[in-house]
Formats: C-alpha cells, sequence, structure tokens
C-alpha cells in the first residue's frame, strides 16, 4: 500500500479499534442528578479533557508512532517470512507422509479386516434365506 492509497479520513474502514468508541468527555465522565458541580467547571473540564487527550496522543504519537510502526511491520515480516519458508513447506511434507500413512493403512485393512468382514456377511447372509 502506498502513501495514496491510505484513507486519511476514515482511518480504521476495518473497526480494528471500534471498542474504543469515540472516547469523549461524556462517555468518561458523568454527574448523577443531585450532584452537580458549577456549569463553568464542567465545561472547562470537557475542554480540557479533549485538548490533553487530543494533545498527548498527538505526541505520543509523534515521538513513538513511527518506531512501532516499524517493529509491528518487522513481526509481521517474521511472521510472514515463517508461513512462507517453513511453516508451509513443512505441512507439504506432513501431507505426503500423512498420504503414504493413509495408502498403508487402507492397503492393510483391505487385507486384513475387509475378508473377515466378507466372510462372516457370507454367514449372516446364509441366514437370511
Amino acid at each position: 500500500m502506498s502513501g495514496s492509497d491510505i484513507d486519511l479520513v476514515n482511518r480504521d474502514p476495518n473497526g480494528v479499534n471500534s471498542h474504543l468508541g469515540t472516547l469523549h468527555f461524556n462517555d468518561v465522565f458523568g454527574e448523577p442528578d443531585g450532584v452537580h458541580s458549577i456549569d463553568c467547571v464542567w465545561k472547562i473540564s470537557a475542554k480540557c479533557f479533549d485538548c490533553w487527550k487530543l494533545l498527548c496522543y498527538n505526541i505520543m504519537t509523534i515521538l513513538y508512532g513511527i518506531c512501532i510502526a516499524a517493529e509491528w511491520g518487522c513481526e509481521f515480516a517474521i511472521i510472514a517470512f515463517y508461513h512462507i519458508w517453513i511453516i508451509s513447506p513443512c505441512m507439504k511434507i506432513i501431507e505426503i507422509n500423512c498420504g503414504i500413512c493413509q495408502r498403508i493403512y487402507a492397503t492393510i485393512i483391505n487385507c486384513c479386516i475387509v475378508p473377515c468382514c466378507e466372510a462372516c456377511g457370507s454367514l449372516f447372509h446364509a441366514f437370511k434365506k
């Protein structure tokens, strides 16, 4: 994905962090009836909350975001590497070996068990008459 492919408006199109909601002041703080602070304190608190939330988030993303994104990029590259070069070939080896085991098992069943079952079937077939 190149920089021109990134949607700068909808930054969570798959809802990866939808559990965070919108994180508004009223989602965190609420005064029940009968216990209210002064209106100007409530309004200023809401503005301070929104301001500091955005400011701290932006500072942390500036200081750490690029490094953390680089680390996660490396982690997912390692996972892709392991799957492509180790796990998938191992799974192919297991499939090949299991295919041989399946053929051996089928041969043993056809040679040992099937004749016994056919003999018992013939015996019971005689009782049917």
